[in-house]
């Protein structure tokens, strides 16, 4: 198993970077947002890998972060997903926003990734809900915690769902927010966030 690759990039393409390590070009199939945080051609980059093993084909995959991987290790995992579809959905999102998306059971934002229908996406919320909540749990991933209960945070999660937010995207907004804040705080500051990531 090939952990992680460290080197000169060679060559970078629209879902693959070539990574040179003691003269050999190691190809790693990877997201677009592993991609963005790549330097240019020349530069030196480290990723963390997969290496996925079929009858008829041997293929590298490379991540930023070590969440990003985590993320694409447990997408794999689910009935119908495979590498192609798992980097498709990880270049839509980030991990902590996929998440939230799961943990909140906001599957209609994964079918925005192309390719995904509703039924897969159900599927995807479906298997992964339980091994997220573990993962929060034990605190393997930094993923902040989902909003619950019927407090200010609920509320301002329920006025941005109005405002045509997903449950998803407003749960990540007022995550780390102060849940002491009035609601009307805590609506403009998330508006302000979510407007900052667009």
């Amino acid at each position: 198993m090939i952990y992680s690759v460290r080197g000169k990039i060679i060559h970078k393409g629209t879902d693959m970077a070539v990574i040179e390590c003691g003269g050999v070009g190691y190809a790693c199939r990877t997201t677009l947002s592993t991609l963005s945080e790549m330097g240019r051609t020349g530069e030196e980059a480290m990723l963390y890998t997969y290496l996925h093993v079929r009858e008829d084909n041997v293929e590298l995959f490379g991540f930023h972060t070590e969440q990003e991987l985590n993320c694409f290790k447990m997408l794999i995992t689910v009935s119908g997903v495979g590498p192609k579809v798992g980097l498709a959905i990880l270049s839509d999102t980030d991990p902590e926003r996929f998440a939230l998306t799961v943990a909140t059971g906001d599957y209609k934002a994964i079918t925005k990734t192309k390719g995904v229908g509703a039924k897969l996406a159900q599927r995807v919320v479906l298997e992964l809900k339980d091994k997220i909540a573990k993962e929060q749990s034990v605190g393997n991933a930094d993923i902040p915690s989902v909003p619950t209960g019927s407090g200010n945070i609920s509320e301002a999660i329920s006025a941005l769902v109005v405002l045509g937010y997903s449950q998803a995207e407003a749960a990540y907004a007022v995550a780390k927010l102060d849940p002491a804040l009035p609601v009307e705080e805590l609506i403009r500051l998330s508006l302000k966030k979510m407007a900052a990531n667009l």
